[in-house]
């Protein structure tokens, strides 16, 4: 297995992750989480996954159907300390070939700076009620 990417700014680190996203691309996706056992992800409406292993299983799961999901970033703001940030977006999520199915989602993204860089330890998502997001989302690619 190659060597994990090296993240120096926790954007570079935030894009790769909704890179890998949009891509399906497991690997890259976990090459963006820190390797440890106390990691959190919460999907909208599902149940907080506590560690690597579930983590990368759930979005095994997520990824089986193949690259289909397009997300777009808006109303990003952002906490910073020299070894941790807190990012929060509200992420407009769609299906490729089929923009009426859209859900924006508010997400906190918690990265951590170690001796490999920036990694991601905690990514949590709940449901945004669509008519309390009117920004335009920024188009990543």
């Amino acid at each position: 297995m190659p060597d994990k990417p090296i993240f120096p700014t926790p954007q570079d680190a935030e894009a790769a992750f909704y890179d890998a996203v949009e891509r399906a691309d497991l690997e890259a996706l976990m090459a963006v989480w820190a390797e440890d056992e106390e990691i959190v992800c919460v999907h909208p409406g599902g149940p907080r996954l506590t560690g690597y292993a579930a983590i990368r299983d759930a979005w095994r799961r997520i990824f089986e159907g193949g690259p289909r999901l397009k997300v777009r970033l808006s109303g990003t703001t952002s906490v910073q300390t020299p070894f941790a940030v807190v990012n929060t977006v509200i992420e407009h999520i769609s299906v490729r070939d089929d923009e009426s199915r859209r859900a924006p989602v508010v997400a906190t993204n918690v990265f951590v700076r170690g001796t490999v860089g920036w990694r991601l330890v905690l990514h949590h998502v709940s449901p945004a009620p669509p008519d309390s997001v009117n920004e335009v989302p920024k188009v990543l690619h």
